[in-house]
């Protein structure tokens, strides 16, 4: 690259900017198009395959002969699968029809979400996606570590038929907790022991992978953060700031079963954050227990009745069985009968 005078830098990054936009506008424009496309073939087939023609060996012959066709003509793209895929895209996203669904996301992501038979589930991971620009692998992460089940069962009910309209919104503490959390990304099977500073040393190695799974808003501050209280010194595990509750959120991190001693010293760094750290136009600081373990009883005898800063989760170091949370919420559904 030539040598660029610093009085033209300005007008460099400016241009630079322009023609990295531009492109992403193109591609953008075109991956929505192509989209669009996709389930309008698919839309062409299900009319086809609908016109009197009930028999499942007359669909399989039209798929075949299209694909060969297609595939002549405009090269990859269009294989039989391919084909299969642009009909079950129709099938999950019917509602398009009235062309005021945009399609924001990559093909990929749409096969994957096609997959997810559960309507308002599928509706939810689409608009998460879209909202917090998740990759695929990161969606298909999402999806596996049971988001939209632990959310559930964290929200009430109201908030719970948002989910599908809305995604997650973060506008209280409690929309902000779940329970549990998933650390499969560190790599600490369940039946390895190891300690609270080595769950400490990957969950910071694993910083991305931990930040979307606390979820929205938050920003990384501070690791074992000192704090002194008349000479004596105490550590905090973690330290985040969420933007959308405009606090504080620091973490500790408890190998065990939860002990009303973890739950005191929480509540002291949350009251010296408050009172030390905390600006007067900012809201009350966030402390977050996580434990291998913990009795509900415990927690809430522990802590005041109008308790709203302090919180005790549990979280596993595996990916867990999504049926065990809608056991969970259908257990929960017949409490409020």
């Amino acid at each position: 690259m030539p040598n660029i005078k610093p009085t033209q830098n300005t007008l460099y990054n400016d241009i630079k900017n322009l023609i990295i936009q531009a492109k992403q506008e193109v591609y953008s424009a075109v991956n929505s198009t192509m989209t669009q496309t996709y389930w309008n073939i698919g839309k062409r087939i299900i009319e086809e395959e609908q016109e009197g023609k009930e028999r499942a060996e007359y669909g399989k012959a039209l798929l075949k002969k299209l694909s060969v066709k297609l595939t002549k003509e405009f090269g990859r793209g269009y294989s039989e699968d391919n084909l299969k895929n642009m009909r079950r895209f129709y099938l999950a996203f019917q509602k398009s029809e009235t062309l005021s669904h945009k399609f924001k996301l990559s093909w990929s992501h749409y096969i994957f979400l096609t997959r997810i038979s559960d309507i308002e589930e599928r509706n939810f991971y689409e608009i998460e996606a879209v909202q917090n620009n998740l990759s695929v692998r990161e969606l298909k992460r999402q999806f596996d570590s049971g988001l939209y089940q632990r959310l559930q069962l964290s929200l009430d009910k109201d908030r719970v038929k948002e989910l599908s309209k809305k995604g997650q919104i973060v506008e209280s503490v409690n929309d902000l907790i779940k329970d549990p959390y998933i650390f499969e990304f560190v790599g600490l099977p369940v039946h390895r022991s190891f300690s609270e500073s080595e769950l400490e040393e990957e969950l910071i190695n694993k910083l991305e992978e931990f930040l979307l799974e606390l979820g929205r808003g938050f920003t990384f501050v501070a690791r074992q953060k000192r704090i002194t209280i008349d000479e004596e010194h105490f550590y905090v595990d973690l330290v985040f700031y969420n933007r959308f509750l405009r606090s504080f959120v620091v973490i500790d991190l408890k190998i065990g079963k939860l002990k009303h001693q973890d739950i005191g010293q929480m509540m002291m760094y949350v009251n010296y954050y408050d009172r030390v750290e905390k600006q007067e136009d900012e809201n009350p600081t966030v402390g977050i227990i996580l434990c291998r373990d913990k009795s509900k009883a415990l927690v809430e005898m522990t802590l005041p009745k109008d308790n709203s800063q302090i919180f005790a989760s549990k979280y596993l170091t595996v990916l867990p069985d999504k049926e065990e949370f809608r056991k969970l919420l259908e257990e929960r559904d017949l409490d409020d009968i």
